[in-house]
């Protein structure tokens, strides 16, 4: 069996017999002529077998390696990444984009896309593990959608069971959404901790979280990319500067570290913090402190 080039790529597509298929091979080179394949195949009983994809050939193989990799489905994967701190929206633009996927979510809403996916009855943002995902060609987005479910659920399963009792935190839910607006906030894996303690310790404080990222995820489509004073003070469920406690959802997707991050915050003081602009933040005990942070880092005074 001698292949036209290594490597050697051909694709079987959805509804395509092994006759096709060893018609498609002979006139690619691999064969002489594909009558003996497809017969050969017949009599295996692999001809109703064989699977839908893209399939590689690195070197040379026999017809019946070809015949058992063609009835084992060992296609070509391709991947997906799936970046921590993005959103539900992002996630099937990203999708959408992708024209190897089969599209079957466009124009359904979040309740629909929940009920496919087998979501529970809260929102799906955040429920989506950001991670990379291999496929095979014409794979429904939804199954992306329902690996991506099956594996947040199991991470979240796993943080929780090992929280830290002192966390003023009552449901894995709320773990989720303190998790996203950690994921948010920085994007330093080191950092995650001690940004989880500035929230946790206003928590217990009774504090109000008043962070940035939960008022621009209420502004929605309103948001250019620049936030106001005025938008500090327009009310909106996830606006934590109007509003007590965590907001009503998680943000964005947030990954294992900041899972991890916000069931085991550092131990700390610290109440505030504010960005230095080397990607890092400072964080201060006080609000005299944080002011002087402020006017040092973003004033340049």
């Amino acid at each position: 069996m001698a292949l036209p080039a290594v490597p050697y790529e051909f694709t079987v597509h959805p509804g395509s017999g092994l006759k096709a298929v060893s018609r498609q091979l002979a006139g690619d080179g691999v064969f002489m002529e594909g009558e003996t394949f497809w017969i050969l195949g017949r009599l295996l009983g692999n001809a109703r077998s064989i699977q839908a994809g893209v399939y590689r050939l690195d070197r040379p193989v026999t017809p019946l390696e070809l015949l058992d990799k063609l009835a084992r489905g060992d296609v070509v994967l391709l991947e997906i990444v799936f970046v921590e701190g993005t959103t539900l929206k992002q996630w099937l633009a990203q999708l959408a984009a992708v024209p190897q996927v089969k599209h079957t979510l466009v124009g359904k809403d979040d309740a629909e896309i929940r009920a496919i996916v087998g979501g529970g009855p809260e929102p799906l943002e955040g429920w989506l593990f950001p991670d990379t995902y291999r496929f095979a060609p014409g794979v429904p987005d939804v199954d992306i959608l329902k690996r991506a479910h099956a594996t947040m659920k199991k991470r979240l399963a796993d943080v929780w069971a090992a929280r830290d009792p002192a966390v003023p935190i009552a449901t894995p839910y709320d773990a989720l959404i303190l998790a996203s607006i950690v994921e948010k906030e920085t994007g330093q894996a080191a950092e995650r901790p001690m940004i989880a303690s500035v929230f946790v310790n206003r928590m217990k404080r009774g504090m109000r979280l008043q962070t940035d990222p939960t008022v621009i995820y209420g502004m929605g489509e309103r948001f250019d990319g620049n936030i106001r004073k005025k938008d500090l003070t327009a009310d909106t469920p996830w606006n934590t500067y109007t509003r007590d406690g965590l907001p009503p959802t998680p943000i964005a997707m947030p990954g294992a570290a900041s899972l991890r991050a916000s069931v085991h915050p550092a131990e700390s003081q610290f109440l505030y913090f504010v960005a230095r602009g080397d990607g890092f933040h400072e964080f201060s005990r006080s609000l005299e402190e944080h002011n002087r942070a402020v006017a040092r880092y973003q004033l340049g005074k």
